[in-house]
């Protein structure tokens, strides 16, 4: 395993294991799964509704607790001081780790600032080891980052070869913030896994189409999140140190590049009014 060192000096693992979807049935049995495939860095949040199940691993896996990076996310509806710091505090006791190793803002909406401060606060009290946001575009991350006491030390986006991110990632690195990507292959979306050029680079390292998407990011620098509910596939993702893509190959990548999500764009007010109506969806079900 690589490490990337943040802003503030802690240390993430460069390749993690995101439970986003992952059945709360199944949470439990899927990270002892990654754990046991060498994953230290363990990607989960408030919305995800398993940071307890991820906390259960945890306390169950027998891997000391320093040696693990857990990251967890505020959900929108926990924004502003007061929610936010009850919540993260909530989420530390779900986790059954003492601390947090990276506490994320999920969403560029609402009041985030409010939720920020209370960030920077856990953060000085010890019970966060590091700060970030996530889906803030370069103008919001710019803007948090210049207006507030501490730095954000990450900022996890959509990262993948049909939007790779470039004018954000430019962005982050003129700021000391490392990018993380969420979804690197694209929920299989535009065909990923059977594009020529894909698989082509994938046949010529005896590797598989994810294992050079994955090492792509990794040699871009990028804070990388992989998911899959099978052990065998776990394996194989994280098994991306032991090759590295040419120059020309690099090249070839970047030229898949259509600077478009794949999933929706978080500055357009449609996506904006969806939150909106998911918070209240969600309320109603509590």
């Amino acid at each position: 395993m690589e490490y990337i060192t943040l802003n503030n000096g802690v240390k993430i693992p460069q390749l993690g294991f995101g439970v986003y979807q992952v059945p709360k049935e199944e949470c439990q049995r899927c990270v002892l799964d990654a754990i046991k495939a060498g994953y230290r860095h363990i990607d989960t949040a408030q919305s995800y509704f398993n940071e307890a199940e991820v906390g259960d691993a945890v306390s169950k896996c027998g891997v000391p607790r320093e040696d693990l990076f857990i990251t967890s996310k505020v959900w929108i509806d926990n924004y502003g001081y007061e929610k936010t710091r009850k919540s993260v505090l909530a989420g530390i006791e779900k986790l059954k780790s003492g601390y947090i190793d990276l506490m994320l803002l999920h969403q560029p909406f609402a009041d985030y600032y409010g939720a920020y401060r209370a960030l920077e606060d856990l953060y000085k009290e010890g019970k966060v080891r590091a700060i970030g946001v996530s889906n803030f575009a370069p103008d919001r991350l710019a803007d948090i980052a210049q207006f507030n006491e501490i730095k954000p030390a990450v900022d996890q986006v959509e990262i993948n070869v049909f939007n790779q991110q470039k004018t954000a990632l430019d962005n982050m690195e003129k700021r000391g913030i490392h990018a993380e990507a969420w979804a690197p292959f694209g929920e299989g979306k535009n065909g990923m896994f059977t594009n020529p050029t894909l698989t082509a680079i994938a046949a010529a390292h005896k590797k598989s189409v994810a294992q050079v998407i994955l090492r792509w990011l990794v040699q871009r620098g990028v804070i990388a999140l992989a998911k899959s509910l099978r052990a065998d596939r776990m394996a194989e993702n994280i098994a991306v140190f032991d090759f590295e893509l040419t120059a020309a190959e690099m090249e070839e990548i970047a030229a898949l590049d259509t600077g478009k999500s794949l999933f929706f764009d978080h500055r357009a007010p449609e996506t904006v009014d969806w939150f909106a109506d998911l918070i209240v969806k969600r309320r109603q079900l509590l």
